[in-house]
């Protein structure tokens, strides 16, 4: 077993997921905004953007992967890649955000380049900082610290990177929303520069794989990944979740402004997620330590349906009011959707630790770049997909932002509690297959693929 961490390692990795998601939640929950309404990009186009962009990760990731796994330096296999693309990533994340006033044609090639770009310095940095878990620590009860502690990383970004967006936009750009935007990336990247020095000056890799670079070969070692059973169902659960979470995350402005008519509740609701996050940051690791992965996910998930059904049921109901305060019932469920599948996160980022574990049971060879870039592939295309699912929606719909017509309005609402419980139902039955809680070392036998 390895030394245990530090409370400011804990903190330092943790917040190294705030370094790179912040502008990540940022683009998630606004860009299709700012290409819409901001700039005024048709839907369509910008959807096709968010999906060919993504997928064409499916490529890049596992690239990125396989150059950590080979990578040998005096800061370690991992730290290299935090300290030269923090600068770069914050710098086209500036971009992504500020579109020139050019014609259309151009103006959705640029959007294009700066936003492929901004995945691609993010694998650069997000499929290390992945990899780096395994290799800090072989105990589970520190891993699913870090992952609760990554969790809380993860929630402070999307604080930021959702609730205060719009607010700062409009105090920062004084009534000029492009102007807005263009400040609020000036705060958040140098926000993520620290962040992402603290996890590259406090993190340390403890545990080594043991075979030289020269020694790995990519096609074998691609092949033996997708034989790893845990790392599959890690890949899958982590897909669904985050194309549910992509489209809800782009839908849900929609879904409050013209469904429910009450746009008051965008910065209510877009917090309750990170708030849920930050929630289940604390309560998610004493619970998986207790049920394991595959109980505690699939509880989760059975609980979150039951509360997505509890919103559809109340998004027209009447107010209450609770002296002076106004309180729309679906919040309640909304707010505790947001906990439960908050939990699976913390679930996540545990079972991506533990897939390298498990493939050096089976294979003698630990290769986290690869495994971590896998996750970080179903991570962005998951959010890619769900964006893009996102716009579909709207195009779908024919949803015009100055006239939005009671169809489009019946579409829009039918497709943000139909998409999401169906793929919730999706992770319950993937996460079935998680094959490592338990005695899993004695039952590898069977259990292997």
């Amino acid at each position: 077993m390895s030394d245990r961490l530090s409370l400011a390692e804990r903190a330092s990795y943790g917040f190294g997921d705030f370094g790179y998601s912040l502008a990540y939640n940022m683009a998630g929950a606004f860009l299709l905004y700012y290409y819409t309404t901001v700039v005024g990009l048709p839907a369509a186009a910008v959807g096709t953007i968010f999906l060919v962009a993504r997928l064409l990760d499916a490529v890049i990731d596992p690239l990125v992967g396989i150059a950590v796994d080979k990578t040998r330096s005096r800061w370690g296999r991992t730290r290299p890649y935090f300290l030269f693309t923090a600068v770069p990533y914050v710098v086209v994340f500036i971009a992504t955000f500020n579109v020139p006033h050019w014609s259309q044609g151009a103006q959705l090639v640029y959007a294009f380049l700066t936003f492929k770009a901004l995945g691609i310095i993010m694998s650069l940095g997000s499929i290390p900082y992945t990899a780096l878990m395994p290799m800090m620590t072989d105990d589970p009860a520190d891993r699913l610290r870090l992952g609760g502690w990554r969790s809380i990383g993860t929630s402070v970004g999307v604080i930021l990177g959702t609730a205060a967006t719009m607010p700062l936009v409009g105090a920062l750009g004084g009534g000029n929303e492009a102007h807005g935007f263009f400040a609020v990336t000036l705060l958040f990247g140098a926000l993520s520069l620290f962040a992402l020095a603290m996890l590259f000056r406090n993190c340390r890799e403890r545990i080594a794989d043991e075979a030289p670079a020269s020694a790995f070969r990519a096609l074998p070692a691609i092949g033996q990944m997708l034989r790893n059973r845990a790392w599959a169902v890690c890949f899958g659960f982590c897909l669904l979740y985050f194309i549910r979470f992509g489209a809800m995350l782009g839908l849900t402005i929609f879904y409050a402004k013209d469904v429910v008519q009450k746009p008051w509740l965008i910065p209510v609701m877009l917090p309750m997620v990170s708030g849920g996050l930050l929630l289940a940051a604390f309560i998610a690791p004493p619970i998986l330590a207790r049920t394991g992965i595959r109980k505690g996910c699939i509880g989760a998930v059975v609980l979150a349906l039951a509360l997505l059904a509890a919103m559809a049921g109340l998004d027209h109901a009447a107010d209450w009011q609770i002296g002076a305060l106004t309180v729309p019932p679906l919040l309640l469920p909304y707010f505790a959707f947001s906990i439960v599948t908050s939990v699976t996160i913390t679930g996540i980022f545990s079972m991506a630790a533990a897939t390298a574990d498990y493939h050096q049971a089976l294979f003698g060879v630990r290769h986290e770049g690869l495994l971590s870039s896998g996750i970080s592939t179903s991570t962005k295309v998951g959010m890619a997909v769900g964006s893009a699912l996102g716009a579909f929606v709207l195009a779908w719909a024919g949803y015009q932002p100055d006239a939005v017509s009671d169809a489009a309005r019946s579409d829009i609402r039918s497709a943000y509690f139909l998409v999401a419980g169906g793929l919730l139902t999706l992770q319950a039955g993937v996460v079935w297959f998680w094959p490592m809680d338990g005695t899993w070392r004695d039952r590898l036998g069977t259990l292997a693929p």
